[in-house]
């Protein structure tokens, strides 16, 4: 039914990576505290090999500056293993009829807690990092006039989505490595940073002057620490993807904002993330939106007795409205809390989440149609919503089944779960509603630099998303930062004199790591399979898409409890070859309690309903409705919106969290620039 060669498909979904990098070695080996450290010196080192990463090096070496790239493990992280049907990248210069940037802008912050100013920079910086892209090889799909094939995606109203396939990111960072690889970046492979080094200047600001690191060989030292030297130091470690239970991130991503609390950066709105149905890290981790549901497959669960419930039919009036519903979650895809009113598309997450706590598991048949609602007429393509229609008359998709009309659709789509031993048009898919993206993080300028002066932040890591975003900003946010990284890394490298590693500050952190190392190898430490049992579970039934208000406050307080055992107890291991994970789990325990008491304060405030969460609160003024009543049990607080003109940042100072909040930075006024009149502060380097 395919009108797209199977070798094509192929193409777009067995992304092969390029191997044979540029190898380290250490420039010195120093001895601290009786250990051979490794020590590494280079102008700037960007930590993690996603397509943010990729990026920032790789404009960093057409720099000229002395940078490494420094990675846990390659070809790992949500870039290179995760997607969707057809994964998206949002970008300027989309509609028919070109575009804005104000109103992109607009877009892009229109959930709040964004600055205005990084908006812009997001939307104007789009257009050249799209086509460096393009430059390298990235195959954006045009028409035969040249112009970028595009659709809409979530919170997206203009239609500024383009694709490559469901593996655009992929394919992002085969091109990216590419040019890594012809530039002879060097590549540092099995290291994982674990703390910030930094060096106190006389008038009391601090510098970021390196690295702390594990490394993947003992052949040093037993902790297998090392040492990067470099006073320009990029995190670009994706989001904290195993902190869930339930997750659609790829096993083993961590993220660094522990690390990041532990060096007393600034955190911005990191109780904002993104929630949708997909499958599992336990089976093959994918985002089950666009054309995997708007081809409207029938869902149901199965009880631990074997009995199917066709549940969806409990929440909408007619066949019509629940099919409808279905295929809006293809581009409404993350839960947002007032699409569970009036019948909207978020009900589904809502009785998703019902059925999961009740043990049941819920599916998705490509080979069924949704079943009727209890006596209402049987589905059929020709009742469904205008808008609903509209769309599958446009791209010819009449089909009888979902599995048909998926393959005239998107059969690369088909391919990514063949590929993985699941044939979708064969055998239902199991699913739920899982934890996809951090949109806060690390609190950032507009050049992508961290409160602390040197240490920049781009990606996931980021905090630059604000509440919501349209499908596929995280992708642009990406790459329009790493080029601005790089810019202004290079400089500051040529215009300032740049701190080497504090010797005393790095043998302090040996120290306290060799200390805390000890600890977690006696009887006493908390057991780290129980860590983590506890963590994911507080984090995905208490912080996850449904929280109580009157439950926050107790797991706030339990969170922080956990956090106070690891710090002075350790995580117990059995041997240092597992020193790196738990420190990373001490990691995640900070960056827990910091969500946690995040999340405490702003509902303690009066904070509402918002982005991706639901505060169900019995005093609350919204109620979705049901097929037969108001569902009182979801009852929730609506978002206060004058919360949307703030953003919400927190401190660690080593004993305590400092919650606070400022407005948010205002639009960009361009009236006073012009060519003549600022050309010499660009020549100048004034705009840094």
């Amino acid at each position: 039914m395919s009108i797209v060669s199977q070798q094509i498909l192929n193409n777009l979904t067995q992304v092969d990576f390029p191997k044979g990098f540029n190898k380290v070695r250490e420039d010195e080996v120093l001895n601290i505290e009786g250990m051979n450290i490794p020590l590494y010196r280079y102008d700037a080192v960007v930590v993690g090999t996603g397509a943010a990463g990729l990026r920032a090096a790789v404009e960093l070496k057409r720099k000229n500056i002395n940078v490494l790239l420094a990675t846990s493990g390659l070809y790992m992280g949500t870039s290179a293993c995760s997607g969707s049907d057809k994964q998206t990248l949002f970008t300027a210069a989309t509609a028919k009829n070109g575009d804005n940037f104000h109103h992109l802008a607009d877009a892009l912050s229109s959930g709040g807690g964004m600055d205005k100013d990084i908006a812009y920079v997001e939307a104007v910086g789009s257009i050249h990092t799209l086509a460096g892209l393009q430059f390298l090889g990235l195959e954006i799909p045009e028409d035969r006039y040249g112009s970028i094939l595009r659709y809409q995606t979530d919170h997206d109203e203009a239609g500024r989505a383009t694709s490559c396939g469901p593996r655009t990111s992929r394919l992002m960072v085969k091109v990216l490595l590419e040019e890594t690889k012809r530039l002879g970046i060097p590549l540092l492979t099995g290291a994982t940073a674990l703390q910030l080094l930094k060096k106190k200047k006389a008038n009391g600001d601090e510098n970021c002057t390196g690295l702390l690191i594990s490394t993947s060989s003992a052949a040093h030292n037993a902790y297998r620490l090392g040492i990067i030297d470099a006073p320009y130091v990029v995190l670009a470690t994706g989001g904290p993807g195993d902190m869930y239970r339930d997750s659609v991130y790829p096993k083993k991503c961590y993220g660094s904002l522990g690390l990041a609390l532990e060096a007393g950066l600034k955190l911005t709105n990191i109780i904002e993330s993104q929630f949708g149905i997909g499958t599992p890290r336990t089976a093959f981790p994918w985002n089950l939106s666009g054309t995997y549901v708007q081809v409207i497959p029938y869902i149901y669960s199965v009880d631990d007795t074997g009995k199917e419930h066709n549940f969806l039919a409990d929440y909408y009036r007619t066949t019509c409205e629940l099919a409808s519903n279905i295929f809006r979650k293809g581009y409404q895809w993350p839960f947002h809390a007032t699409r569970t009113l009036d019948y909207g598309s978020s009900l589904i997450d809502m009785a998703i989440d019902e059925q999961k706590r009740k043990g049941h598991r819920v599916y998705m048949d490509f080979n069924r149609n949704p079943v009727p609602v209890h006596d209402d007429l049987p589905f059929s393509l020709e009742r469904l919503d205008p808008d609903v229609q509209t769309y599958l008359n446009n791209n010819g998709c009449k089909d009888s089944l979902p599995f048909q009309r998926l393959k005239r659709m998107n059969p690369l789509a088909i391919e990514l779960y063949a590929m993985h031993g699941h044939d979708i048009t064969a055998a239902p898919l199991e699913f739920s509603v899982n934890n996809q993206h951090m949109n806060g993080g690390i609190d950032v300028d507009i050049w992508g630099e961290s409160s602390l002066r040197g240490c920049f932040a781009l990606g996931e890591v980021a905090g630059t998303h604000g509440v919501t975003r349209p499908g596929g900003a995280a992708l642009n946010s990406g790459q329009v930062f790493g080029v601005r990284v790089a810019q202004k890394i290079a400089h500051d490298v040529s215009t300032s004199v740049n701190e080497s590693v504090d010797l005393i500050q790095a043998e302090i952190a040996i120290s306290d790591v060799k200390r805390w190392a000890d600890n977690s190898l006696s009887e006493s430490a908390v057991p780290l399979d129980e860590l983590r049992k506890i963590i994911r579970d507080r984090m995905t039934d208490k912080a996850g898409f449904v929280v109580s208000a009157q439950e926050t406050g107790n797991e706030c307080s339990a969170a922080l409890m956990t956090m106070k055992q690891v710090i002075e107890n350790g995580i117990h291991i059995n041997s240092l070859t597992q020193l790196t994970e738990a420190i990373l789990w001490r990691h995640f325990a900070i960056t827990s309690a910091a969500i946690f008491s995040m999340l405490d304060d702003y509902i303690s405030a009066g904070g509402g309903s918002r982005g991706a969460r639901i505060i169900l609160d019995p005093k609350g003024d919204g109620v979705p409705n049901g097929r037969d009543d108001l569902i009182e049990k979801w009852r929730f607080r609506q978002e206060n919106e004058n919360d949307r003109l703030k953003k919400y940042l927190i401190r660690w100072n080593g004993e305590s969290f400092y919650n606070f909040n400022r407005p948010v930075n205002p639009p960009v006024d361009l009236s006073r620039i012009f060519f003549e009149k600022n050309w010499p502060d660009w020549l100048m380097g004034n705009i840094y």
